[in-house]
């Protein structure tokens, strides 16, 4: 993978990780399309540069979580993520093996395409319109909400946020504790693929994630570059998603998750 493969990776990444339509579906695709070999190094970056969109929340929302008078805050985020954590570490191996099946993720992206059509029906009359008014509960059944996205093509964004209109939230707050969730989360998956995870054990040369980073000038660069785009593009299309989800809510998320996941069922199933 040279840099401006990398680099459109990355910007793929910053696209949609905070949109209900999956950044693992959308840069799997992208990097097929762009003929890259499916190697450890490709599935380490594609995790580790969330780094770059996790400091694009503490950016956009630096009042929230540096304002240490609000304990509450960093009591429901921490509770949230605990069923991630735990279950992501369970099912690890099995997720990893289900991000090369392009065919059954597409799939996912269609089903989940079709619920966020019928999103808005569900929950109209929400009665919580800030994060203040999340108790510790609904934080954590948010958390497990969010643990279905743990099915590449489901979108951690669209599981986490309907999971906080399921608890009364309206789409705004939903929207925004998604955001806020994701920086626990997604810092912790990161850490892990970097640090803990050991890359490659069926390949005879199994690696962490750093030792691959480090492993030539060209990694770190690409590691650096990725996440400083990743970063840049989460912060603009964040404040984006807010305006198009609060004017036309779920529905376009919906068609968009249809159409291309068909096209891309059609693409993986008779041209590849």
């Amino acid at each position: 993978m040279d840099l401006v493969k990398a680099i459109i990776i990355a910007i793929i990444e910053g696209l949609t990780e905070y949109l209900p339509i999956s950044s693992t579906a959308h840069m799997g695709f992208t990097a097929s399309l762009l003929g890259l070999k499916e190697d450890e190094f490709l599935k380490m970056f594609q995790v580790s540069i969330q780094f770059g969109a996790i400091l694009s929340v503490l950016v956009a929302y630096w009042k929230k979580f540096f304002d240490l008078k609000n304990l509450q805050f960093y009591y429901k985020l921490g509770f949230a993520v605990i069923p991630a954590l735990v279950l992501g570490y369970i099912f690890d191996d099995m997720i990893e093996s289900v991000l090369g099946n392009q065919i059954a993720i597409s799939t996912v992206l269609v089903l989940g395409g079709m619920i966020l059509l019928f999103a808005d029906q569900w929950f109209k009359n929400p009665v919580i319109h800030d994060e203040k008014g999340i108790s510790i509960k609904k934080a954590v059944t948010i958390g497990f909400w969010q643990c279905l996205a743990m099915m590449p093509g489901t979108s951690r964004s669209a599981a986490s946020i309907i999971g906080g209109m399921t608890q009364g939230l309206s789409r705004k707050a939903a929207a925004e504790f998604s955001f806020f969730l994701a920086v626990p989360t997604m810092l912790a998956v990161t850490v892990y693929s970097v640090f803990v995870k050991t890359w490659g054990k069926e390949t005879g040369n199994p690696m962490k994630g750093y030792e691959m980073i480090f492993e030539s000038q060209e990694h770190i660069t690409i590691f650096i570059v990725g996440n400083i785009v990743a970063f840049v593009v989460a912060l603009i299309a964040i404040k984006a998603f807010i305006g198009v989800l609060n004017k036309y809510g779920f529905k376009p998320w919906g068609w968009y998750r249809i159409f291309v996941g068909i096209a891309l069922l059609v693409y993986f199933y008779w041209f590849k």
